[in-house]
């Protein structure tokens, strides 16, 4: 059988939202951002899978067990298994298989533990009446496997683990001192043999679902945190159950962004499976329809601006201007301290993508105050375009930029030619660093 549990938690990480759609095919419209993991990329997961495992193990919670029994001459027998601890984890092997259409096979082989507990019993009849509490030790050799089913439920891809089995290989026990009568650990063998296998598979398995969600859930929150400053959010709930096949676990992600109350709407994001290939690990996909309406936002929020001034202002003027600067930058500088340059978004910025890279485009103001006066000595409005190209190389992201002027610049000063050239050579520097 086959491989993993981390893959569990990709599973039901992809999921949140308002309620998803059973087919995927008429989500795709509604899609802003998908998420594609490869086969490689799971593989590279499942080494990690021994830590849900242990997790699982580990911070399972295992209820008190009693019972009776009753013998001859020796009249009813009560028993109780209390304070089950284990000790002494290990996690052998982790396999797993994509099963498409259905979820993850997974099978997680040679887990070794020790299980410690305390027996409570009590033996009599009408001529003698004993109690006594002795310790014990169960060595165990475990095989355990999952088939987790995927559904979408409650605006979230949900698990279903109860198709969860434990084979045990070996379940030796050892009780304290081991002096005890030999039908008496024949009794203690059956049923603490019996309870441990019982109680350990369901806890077992209920905590396995339990550490997925808690990873699940913290991945998502983690990942809208991410995306979330000030009034400015964006939902990545679900807009369907992930699509499973044999090389990859494909998430549909809404991506709509919430500004004051206002929440984006994607109509047809443009997505197809088909534009996503399989030969790297990890691919991300994300609509225009996301970017834009995060920029509109941000434009709305003010978050485009730059205000530079002071030494800074000189500094950065001499580095990204010519060496013969123009007559009123040069007096304006004389005295940095009562200098400012700004320079905003005065349009909504617009985004488009295509394979060579994303351009987006906006006009951009700019004012250059000299001195203390509230009049601005220069203003001008420009039309900027960006154009950004992404690579990726040694494990980095890479983000190159190009920032062009698409029109002359507008207003009342056109009469300065060179001072406004010189200023819009500042100015891409500027819309850059936006």
């Amino acid at each position: 059988m086959p491989r993993d549990v981390v893959l569990l938690l990709l599973l039901v990480v992809l999921g949140a939202s308002s309620g998803c759609l059973q087919d995927p095919t008429p989500a795709y419209g509604l899609t802003g951002a998908v998420c594609r993991l490869t086969y490689p990329a799971a593989v590279v997961l499942n080494e990690k899978t021994t830590k849900v495992i242990e997790a699982a193990f580990q911070h399972a919670r295992y209820p008190s067990m009693k019972g009776e029994k009753s013998l001859l001459f020796i009249g009813r027998v009560l028993y109780g298994l209390d304070n089950l601890e284990i000790h002494n984890l290990s996690i052998g092997r982790s396999a797993f298989e994509l099963r498409p259409g259905e979820g993850i096979a997974m099978e997680i082989s040679n887990v070794s533990a020790v299980f410690r507990g305390t027996i409570q019993y009590g033996y009599g009849s009408w001529l003698v009446n004993v109690g006594h509490s002795l310790d014990f030790e169960i060595e165990s050799q475990i095989d355990l496997g999952i088939n987790p089913k995927l559904y979408c439920g409650e605006g979230k891809v949900a698990a279903d683990t109860s198709d969860c089995y434990l084979n045990f290989h070996k379940l030796r026990l050892h009780l304290e001192g081991d002096k005890e009568p030999n039908w008496l650990k024949k009794l203690f063998t059956d049923f603490i043999t019996f309870t441990v296998k019982l109680v350990v598979k369901g806890q077992i398995c209920k905590e396995i679902n339990k550490v997925a969600n808690i990873l699940a859930d913290f991945i998502q929150e983690q990942a809208e945190q991410f995306l979330s400053d000030g009034n400015i959010s964006v939902d990545i709930g679900v807009t369907t159950a992930p699509v499973i096949t044999a090389n990859y676990i494909e998430s549909y992600h809404k991506g709509l962004t919430n500004y004051n109350n206002t929440t984006a709407v994607i109509r047809d994001s443009g997505f197809h499976p088909s534009q996503l290939t399989e030969q790297r690990m990890l691919y991300f996909w994300v609509s225009d329809q996301v970017f834009n309406p995060m920029l509109s936002a941000a434009h709305l929020d003010g978050r485009f601006q730059l205000n530079v001034s002071g030494d800074e202002l000189s500094n950065l003027l001499q580095t990204h201007l010519s060496s013969s600067s123009p007559e009123l930058i040069t007096q304006c500088l004389k005295d940095p301290s009562s200098s400012r340059f700004s320079v905003w978004s005065s349009s909504v910025p617009r985004l488009n993508t295509s394979s060579s890279g994303s351009s987006v485009w906006t006009q951009a103001s700019a004012e250059l105050h000299c001195g203390t006066g509230g009049t601005p000595t220069l203003s001008f409005q420009t039309d900027v375009i960006l154009d950004v190209s992404v690579s990726y190389s040694e494990k980095k992201l890479f983000m190159q930029g190009d920032v062009k002027n698409e029109s002359p610049p507008a207003g009342p000063v056109w009469f300065y030619g060179s001072t406004v050239l010189h200023l819009i050579r500042f100015l891409r520097w500027a819309s850059f660093s936006l």
